[in-house]
């Protein structure tokens, strides 16, 4: 029996331009709204993740987050 989708937590997020229009993209093509996007893509984190090259992302956004901040 499949779960029952409960939106159990509510927080503000504040994301890149970049990334919100993707997230927008990703939704409209799935037919999902942005909310339940997100708890797709985290609640099956492990099967949509490449893991050969998440570090590197990770290190690459995180060395240039500072400057995308000012």
């Amino acid at each position: 029996m499949p779960k029952r989708f409960r939106a159990t937590r509510r927080f503000n997020v504040a994301m890149t331009e970049d990334g919100y229009r993707r997230l927008k993209r990703f939704s409209a093509e799935a037919g999902l709204d942005e909310g339940e996007a997100l708890s797709f893509l985290f609640e099956n984190f492990d099967s949509v993740l490449n893991e050969e090259t998440f570090g590197h992302r990770l290190r690459l956004f995180n060395a240039e987050l500072d400057a995308r901040k000012k």
